[in-house]
């Protein structure tokens, strides 16, 4: 397996591409550029299956990658490295994109790799960095990439009505589509979403969009219902919280 590593920081690849020697034993050769036009000549002409790319670099963001490359040159996997920064991580994770934080750690490189590798060829690469760069234009969030068997959905915040923990698993209803099982646990969700604040965890099982409650019911201990009438539980210690909240709505 073929990677190359694009960052304008010399020691940023040596010390990375040590990484990848001595704990991704799939990776067979590793190939450098030191800034992005060079770096995706490279991509065009050696075809590999992953690119590290630095996104903070002179002239040319890692970010714009897809304005330089067509769709149909997507076959690889991108794992972006960067320093700390809560913005970015958030924009990866809601983007469903890869990444490494700097200083990298040997355990996060072979997790990142191995995930990777799982991914090549069904991510739709273009559309994952087409809303991570949204992200990061637009300083918001307005979507999320739900991963699922067929491919990633890009699903507004606000079309979303419900999310139920089931398992290691979350069903995720959407407006005017059809439910989704997501491999993320509820807690992926919920620590994601916690910025929005649309969204509310009634029970540990719920996390939902208060926009599409349609009512509270008192019977039978309380529960919500919402306005594609699902029934939403509420834990007994979050009741008062939660009528003091849909009162101001």
């Amino acid at each position: 397996m073929k990677a190359i590593l694009i960052d304008d920081e010399r020691r940023a690849r040596s010390v990375l591409k040590i990484l990848l020697e001595e704990n991704c034993s799939n990776i067979s050769q590793i190939l450098e550029a030191e800034d992005l036009i060079s770096g995706i000549e490279l991509i065009k002409k050696e075809q590999p299956q992953l690119v590290f790319l630095d996104i903070e670099m002179p002239q040319h963001s890692g970010l714009e990658i897809i304005d330089f490359l067509d769709k149909e040159i997507y076959n690889f996997e991108i794992i972006f490295v960067t320093a700390y920064s809560e913005y970015a991580v958030r924009a990866f994770q809601l983007s469903a994109v890869d990444y490494l934080l700097k200083p990298a750690r040997p355990t996060q490189v072979k997790e990142a790799v191995d995930k990777a590798i799982s991914q090549i060829g069904k991510t739709q690469l273009n559309n994952k960095l087409e809303e991570l760069k949204k992200s990061f234009i637009g300083k918001g969030f307005k979507k999320i990439a739900l991963p699922f068997s067929d491919g990633i959905k890009f699903v507004n915040f606000e079309d979303i009505i419900v999310l139920e923990a089931d398992g290691m698993y979350t069903k995720i209803t959407i407006s005017k589509s059809p439910e989704l099982l997501v491999s993320k646990p509820l807690k992926h969700f919920v620590e994601l979403l916690e910025k929005q604040p649309m969204f509310y965890k009634p029970h540990r099982s719920f996390l939902i969009n208060l926009s599409y409650i349609k009512e509270y019911i008192k019977k039978e201990g309380g529960y919500i219902v919402m306005d594609n009438d699902k029934t939403v539980s509420i834990s007994k210690d979050k009741k008062e919280e939660f009528i003091k909240i849909v009162s101001c709505l």
